[in-house]
């Protein structure tokens, strides 16, 4: 039966691995990290693979405070892809909208579950899709529009977390409301829990596990016309794309498996949402 593992000899990573360890062999002063070294090669170098993680992001991501443990769906897929890459998983706490900046920043290697917008992708370098999503809207219990159209008017109050994905649309679509623009998306679920604003903009499969952990919060809303997206890796920009092309290899070959539906489908269940709960029109 094929495994996981197999992509690595798929993609020849075996091949890769051995030129690796010859330039290790090397006298130490071919040893020093080279100021120009590509991503790929400092994973393999070092064995460390870096990701970010947000704190409160499940069922992407989940931080145990207790322990300090993550778990998630993003955080079982970059758990393998870092065991395919026979390295450590080291996970940095960051916020979707500060996210680009780590990678930017070389502060992680990659990120999972960005929207590959235009605005993002004059700067950083995106994988191929993990899996299908829309933006939708928490709405407080006396507020359902059916549209974007409705929400876009001076009346309407809309939360969103500056700088992310959510941001960027509802400037985009919803300019004649009245947007306010916090730190996280914790802070702009407490706006809308505290009356201060109408709606929140989330990603469908965000919204379902906002609303499974507080229903009196109101309701979700999946606009028309249906604002479909994807969920992707985020990867700092360079010109060695080794690194990018064998994610791209990874996540296809997965998606074949069933591995990264099953990673989600199982961590969805764990906060309580179902694939039944995913309305129509949004597909994994």
């Amino acid at each position: 039966m094929v495994t996981r593992r197999d992509v690595a000899s798929i993609v020849g990573l075996g091949t890769i691995g051995a030129v690796t360890a010859g330039a290790l062999a090397s006298p130490a002063v071919a040893q020093a990290a080279d100021p120009n070294e590509s991503t790929f090669a400092r994973i393999r170098r070092t064995k460390k693979m870096r990701i970010g993680a947000v704190g409160g992001g499940a069922p992407y991501y989940m931080k145990d405070l207790a322990s300090g443990q993550w778990k998630g769906f993003y955080v079982d897929i970059a758990k393998a892809l870092a065991d395919d890459m026979e390295a450590e998983l080291e996970i940095t706490e960051t916020t979707w909208g500060n996210s680009v900046l780590d990678l930017q920043s070389n502060k992680i290697d990659i990120f999972f579950g960005l929207n590959p917008t235009p605005k993002r992708a004059l700067v950083i370098d995106f994988s191929v899709p993990v899996f299908n999503n829309a933006f939708g809207i928490l709405c407080k219990k006396d507020f359902k529009p059916k549209s974007w159209a409705e929400l876009n008017s001076p009346d309407v109050k809309i939360a969103v977390d500056q700088g992310s994905s959510h941001d960027q649309v509802v400037s985009r679509l919803t300019p004649k409301a009245q947007i306010s623009r916090l730190k996280t998306a914790d802070d702009a679920t407490a706006a809308l829990q505290t009356g201060r604003v109408d709606a929140q903009c989330l990603i469908t499969m965000l919204s379902l596990t906002v609303l499974k952990k507080n229903p009196s919060l109101g309701q979700f809303v999946l606009p028309t016309p249906i604002f479909a997206t994807t969920s992707n890796a985020g990867f700092r920009r360079e010109t060695d794309k080794t690194f990018r092309d064998y994610v791209n290899t990874w996540i296809d070959f997965n998606k074949g498996l069933g591995f990264i539906r099953n990673a989600i489908i199982t961590n969805m269940e764990l906060v309580g949402v179902t694939e039944a709960d995913i309305p129509p029109g949004v597909s994994l």
